[in-house]
């Protein structure tokens, strides 16, 4: 998985890929403006009245508003303050076109969100400047807010597979352990692991054993339930969390995986790969004190699972013995 690349943050400003809505009741201004943003290679269209201009933000979605300030009916303050109420369209810059010079009427402008303002009568250069900075801030805010949601999403995914790591799987199985404890509900663990995935990584190589995972985990996500989660734990050990879901269902889910894993074949240069795994699993216990003591009670049936002799599921509570570990064969 490859990193945001922070240096694309700012780009080359085009003026043409962006849209500007300028709103004026006076279609004289409008063709003014137009005009002028029109020459500079800024995309355009234009609104006439209030009601107008919050139905075309709704169509045409611009990246910068030019609003008039006084106009009947709806002025634009009402109209600045309409949009600034929307989670929607709230991050949409608006400046004002005013020929008052009244402080109160410019710092309510300011006050409901806008961001700048220009005075009638006002130059081509002028108004250009305020555009392109107000424009320019949007776009790094935007670029910005993109990188972090992506920096967000990496740091809950397994960078070779793509499904869920370790520490997601933990605080999902946790918010499960802890809704289960409030409510009663019940949830299941179920923890797989890849066997003899040393011997494939020894005869075919690290690479063709990560594409083996790849391959794997693409089969099982497919599978799965939209809310049942997925993720690797480490190595060639995965876990899934299963929701409303008991023991003996959560067995039938574990067969099913096992059956479609053997399914699988990853090409090599040589003779494909078949694959076997072995699951163990565990449910929601009212007794445990905390999520970890499902987490051990799934490994251990992992264990005792490859102790008897591997491609097969366990589930705790269903096997003889003491219910204590046994080494792995």
């Amino acid at each position: 998985m490859q990193s945001p690349d922070l240096e694309s943050l700012a780009p080359s400003f085009q003026p043409q890929n962006f849209l500007v809505l300028v709103v004026d009741d006076l279609r004289q201004n409008l063709k003014i403006v137009g005009t002028m943003l029109d020459e500079a290679g800024y995309g355009t269209t234009f609104s006439t009245s209030g009601p107008q201009a919050l139905e075309r933000v709704k169509a045409a979605r611009p990246d910068l508003i030019v609003l008039d300030l006084m106009m009947p009916d709806m002025s634009g303050l009402d109209v600045c303050r309409t949009l600034k109420a929307s989670p929607e369209f709230r991050e949409i810059p608006i400046i004002f076109l005013t020929a008052s010079h009244r402080q109160d009427h410019l710092l309510k402008a300011f006050e409901l969100g806008a961001v700048d303002y220009v005075t009638k009568p006002f130059s081509s250069a002028e108004l250009l400047a305020r555009v392109r900075t107000h424009l320019e801030l949007k776009h790094t805010r935007d670029q910005l807010q993109r990188v972090l949601s992506e920096v967000q999403r990496m740091a809950t995914i397994d960078s070779l597979t793509g499904v869920l790591n370790r520490r997601c799987l933990f605080d999902i199985a946790n918010r499960e352990f802890e809704r289960s404890q409030r409510y009663g509900s019940v949830f299941t663990l179920l923890m797989l692991d890849v066997d003899h995935f040393k011997r494939i990584n020894d005869t075919y190589g690290h690479r063709v054993g990560d594409e083996v995972l790849k391959e794997l985990t693409q089969a099982i996500q497919r599978s799965l339930r939209q809310v049942d989660q997925f993720g690797r734990y480490g190595g060639e050990e995965f876990v899934i969390v299963l929701p409303e879901i008991p023991l003996h269902l959560a067995r039938q889910v574990g067969d099913r995986l096992r059956m479609l894993s053997s399914q699988l074949s990853v090409p090599t240069k040589n003779d494909p790969i078949s694959l076997t795994v072995s699951i163990g699993i565990a449910a929601y216990d009212p007794q445990d004190k905390a999520v970890e003591d499902i987490f051990e009670r799934a490994d251990r049936a992992l264990y005792q699972a490859k102790a008897e002799g591997r491609d097969r599921c366990c589930v705790w509570g269903e096997f003889d013995g003491s219910n204590t570990p046994v080494s792995a064969m």
